[in-house]
Formats: C-alpha cells, structure tokens, sequence
C-alpha cells in the first residue's frame, strides 16, 4: 500500500502537522518520542518509494516438486539456474504418486516434475493446470528414464547377466529392494521387468519397498538390501556410485518411464522461466548425463 504525504501525516499524533503556537510550551518529552516515531517510519517511507526494492524483498522462491530419480540431475540444474537468474527455488523430492494426490489435495506448488506422464494427465483434467486459451496445459516431456540392477560395493554378486543372470545367485540375497509399485513409477517398472523374465514370484519373499526410488536406492546403498533396482539417474550419482555397483537394464522390460512436467494454476513468472529453462540446452546436456534421453 502506497502512503500520500496527507495520508502519511494524517495518521500522526495531532498537533504535528503544524508548528506549535508560540505561546504554547510543548512537553519537550513528547516531541522527542514523536521524532523518534518520525525516525521509526522513515526506512518504510523509502522502501515504498522503490518500488524494484520492495518487490524484490517480497519474491518467493519458486516451490518445485520433483520426482526423486532426478534428486542429483535437478540439484544442478537448479544451482545453474539460480546462479544465471536469480530467481530462488524451493524443491521436493518424494514419490511421483504421492505428490499428484497431495496437489489434488491442495499442496501448495507452482511446477510438478513427474516420473510418469500420466500423473500430468490426471491433474490436467483436474483443472488443476495453468490453462492456456481456456484449455488446461498438459506440460511438456523432459525426459525418458531408465532403470538399473544395483548392488553394494562389497557385494559379490555378478552383475555382466543383469537381472536373468540373479536367479543363479539368488542365495546371495535376504532383501531385494525397488520402490513401491502403487505410486513410484521407477517401482512400476521395476516390477514390469521381474514379470517379464519370470523372477516376480522369486523376489516376494525377500522383496522390500521404499517409499520412493530414491529410498529403496538408500536400501541398497546402507546394504540393508543385497540387491535392488533402482533409477539408471541414481545410479549414475557421484554420491551413489562410490556406495555400490549397477547395470543398465534394458528399456525393453518395461513401458517406457515418460517424465513429463507442468506449470500448476498458481505458477509465477519465475516458475514459468524455470519451466522453459528446463527444456534447454543446459539443463538437456546435464539431464543426458544422468542417463535420460530427451
């Protein structure tokens, strides 16, 4: 709110406005706590002249929730990003599943970076997208993931068969750990693999599951687990290579980890120059380094 000069003197004490009588004798008390109210106002009257400093001061950083298999990708895109605009981000990583309900739920976000599309999908029809020409956005596709058989470093297990070649070694597993199906898509997929080569049945007894991929990672990595699949992104992690091995798994095992992103109805200008900043050059060279293709 923007203060006139009448506005702004009208609300002091009365009598201030004007010098005093002069035959009057004002309480020299009085005068110095009005001066130090003067003095108190002067540093409000001057960020409300500035109108650039002030809305500076009041911006918000950008609430982004993100799928956990891109934790480390992300981290750097968002370091570059804020390095190179200025603009701050707040991120969360979780469960791709849990975070669509908890929007639907009025979860407070700007951006949602989704491990599969389809959660988008559902939150578009939600009317809970930004709306472009009255229709709602849909987002836009920023990566394909791919998944990984992980084991710890001091694990012994050969890892050159993949997945066909664990049957073998089996008994070298207690825990086998993947994300939980219901809601992690990378937990989806993983399951989809198993099925696939017959070992779905095998790993139920042994099977443990992290709340999202990034956790049933920490399983294996902790070596609470003797072996697990996690996302290819993860693996490919300074911070989780040095904690175990992997192999890439082959894309055809599953249906193809489609990550779509999307603005949500509340979504600031600087939430759509990271959502355009995320389809770029930069953030694709980083994003390829991780293991997803565009």
């Amino acid at each position: 709110m923007l203060f006139t000069t009448d506005g702004f003197m009208s609300r002091l004490p009365d009598g201030i406005r004007h010098p005093p009588h002069p035959q009057l004798r004002p309480d020299p008390a009085c005068w110095a706590r009005r001066r130090s109210v003067l003095r108190g106002l002067l540093p409000l009257a001057l960020s409300l002249a500035l109108p650039g400093r002030a809305s500076a001061q009041a911006r918000q950083p950008v609430r982004l929730l993100a799928a956990s298999d891109l934790k480390f990708a992300l981290t750097q895109i968002l370091e570059r990003f804020q390095s190179e605009t200025g603009h701050r981000v707040e991120a969360s990583f979780g469960s791709s599943g849990s975070f669509a309900q908890q929007i639907g739920q009025g979860l407070p976000a700007e951006l949602f970076m989704s491990a599969d599309e389809n959660f988008v999908y559902r939150l578009a029809d939600a009317g809970l997208t930004r709306t472009l020409a009255g229709v709602a956005d849909r987002g836009a596709l920023y990566a394909v993931g791919r998944i990984a058989l992980f084991v710890p470093l001091s694990s012994t297990i050969a890892l050159d068969a993949g997945l066909r070649g664990l049957r073998a070694q089996w008994g070298q597993v207690s825990k086998f750990a993947i994300g939980n199906p219901e809601h992690a898509p990378y937990g989806r997929a993983a399951k989809e693999a198993l099925q696939k080569l017959g070992l779905w049945e095998l790993v139920q007894a042994k099977l443990v599951l992290g709340e999202n991929i990034s956790q049933a990672t920490q399983f294996v990595s902790t070596g609470a687990a003797q072996a697990g699949i996690t996302a290819l992104s993860l693996a490919l992690a300074p911070e989780v290579a040095k904690t175990g091995r992997h192999i890439a798994l082959p894309a055809s095992l599953h249906a193809p980890l489609r990550q779509r992103m999307v603005l949500l109805k509340s979504a600031t200008p600087e939430a759509l120059a990271l959502y355009e900043y995320l389809q770029g050059a930069a953030a694709r060279e980083i994003f390829g380094r991780y293991g997803f293709s565009a």
